[in-house]
């Protein structure tokens, strides 16, 4: 009885010095490392940190209430009403009202946007357009509607979880905001280090100098290798050539070829490693169902067939993010295009060359099908006209789209990242952006 009664206070205490080691507690600095502008950009980490929108996204890719509690449709999604959440203030304590909302979008908002006015009313703000937007409350999830205002001084102020508190020795730090409309964040910093190349944050990662850091999909495998921690999104990004429908490309023929002599097996098995989905569709296969109907295979000799006779003069093809892999996916479509009988040269790195072929990547930010479409096509500047709801419509659109041969999708990759060991529940958005807020540091106390 003696030995069962040491063994079980063994267990015990063993268990309870387990339990102290992975508690989670409200405090401590989480390090992340980037290699662009947290501000820019769709999936500026920055902007989610310190902005809130009317609607967010949860984990699912269901719209959920944020700085609006509720919303209604009227008029046959002719005009959509947005109720505001009451005792909400940026953070230099301007209370949040419709009037500032309205404002916000407006300015955020100057052209293509999915309504035609947008104006406060009472303590709601009101949308209204010449055309239905059953998706309006997915769509006003997107990074580029959050809410802000400007203060005295012209800096822009948020609702955010965190605030920006200086930029000491290039490091963005944000501290938590204890009056954030969703409750308190867990860290009560985070600290941005930008523009760290892939190299550098690995390497920090190593020697315990951050905490978060991006795993490019082409090396996912690479980290796994290396028993990184990893987190991955679902594939979001949309990697697609952007094809110019004047001069020497005017002739649709000529597009079609282009669009068949892509080797897009051979991008995704040896330059992202088997990382992503191939694609022919806009829509991810996951979201749209009929990805299939697209075919993703090459045809050279039609490709061949169907520039005979009209082959164009020189073709440049530049690369819209100039990072490795992308040059590489660039390099091998030259040489696929000139499989084809195609001139293409490719532009410098960084050069101001006017391209008539663009290999770039859309974030696709949204989970719902139709606000999808609809995003896709206004970054790639295409016009779409869904006439429905209902995946045939939305089907029908798309194929629009595609049949233009202007937009030729070619892959669609995660987003991923690193993470050390002293980070708890670090979970991704939809869109692959990481969920700071619910984050918390692991007590070693």
């Amino acid at each position: 009885m003696f030995r069962r009664f040491v063994i079980s206070g063994i267990l015990i205490w063993c268990a309870l010095g387990a339990s102290a080691r992975t508690r989670l507690h409200y405090g401590g600095t989480l390090r992340l490392e980037v290699q662009g502008d947290p501000w820019q950009g769709p999936d500026g980490i920055a902007r989610r940190l310190t902005m809130d929108g009317l609607t967010q996204l949860d984990i699912a890719g269901t719209v959920q209430p944020a700085l609006s509690s509720r919303w209604e449709s009227q008029n046959d999604d002719h005009r959509w009403q947005f109720w505001i959440r009451s005792n909400v203030q940026f953070h230099d304590g301007t209370p949040l009202t419709a009037d500032a909302v309205a404002l916000s979008l407006t300015q955020s908002c100057r052209y293509r946007c999915p309504w035609t006015k947008v104006h406060a009313v009472g303590q709601s703000v009101v949308f209204t357009s010449d055309l239905p937007t059953p998706d309006l409350p997915s769509q006003l999830a997107q990074a580029k509607f959050l809410i802000s205002h400007q203060n005295a001084q012209g800096t822009l102020e948020g609702t955010g979880a965190f605030r920006p508190a200086g930029f000491p020795h290039g490091v963005m730090v944000f501290t938590a905001n204890d009056d954030h409309w969703s409750g308190r964040p867990f860290v009560d910093t985070v600290e941005v280090r930008p523009r760290r190349s892939i190299r550098d944050q690995w390497m920090d990662m190593g020697i315990g100098r951050t905490d978060v850091v991006e795993v490019p999909p082409e090396m996912l495998r690479q980290a796994g290798q290396q028993h990184l921690t990893i987190v991955a999104s679902r594939p979001g990004n949309l990697l697609l050539l952007q094809i110019e429908n004047t001069g020497p490309l005017a002739n649709p023929q000529i597009r079609q070829a282009i669009a068949l002599a892509v080797d897009r097996n051979a991008l995704s098995n040896v330059i992202f490693q088997k990382q992503g989905e191939i694609t022919a569709g806009l829509l991810p296969s996951a979201l749209s169902g009929y990805g299939f109907l697209f075919s993703c295979d090459r045809n050279l000799n039609r490709a061949q067939e169907l520039r005979s006779g009209a082959t164009p003069p020189q073709l440049t093809l530049a690369v819209e993010d100039g990072n490795a892999a992308m040059q590489l996916s660039a390099e091998r479509i030259v040489l696929n295009l000139r499989e084809a009988g195609f001139k293409v040269q490719l532009a410098p790195v960084g050069g101001k060359t006017e391209a008539d072929i663009v290999l770039r990547q859309i974030h696709l930010e949204t989970n719902d099908p139709r606000a999808a479409l609809d995003e896709i096509a206004e970054d790639s500047e295409q016009h779409v006209s869904i006439n429905g709801t209902d995946i045939a419509s939305i089907y029908r659109a798309e194929k629009d789209v595609l049949a233009t041969y202007t937009v030729v999708p070619l892959l669609y990759l995660p987003r991923a990242y690193a993470i050390s060991e002293r980070v708890r529940d670090l979970r991704l958005a939809v869109d692959g952006s990481p969920l700071i807020a619910d984050a918390a540091i692991e007590d070693t106390k």
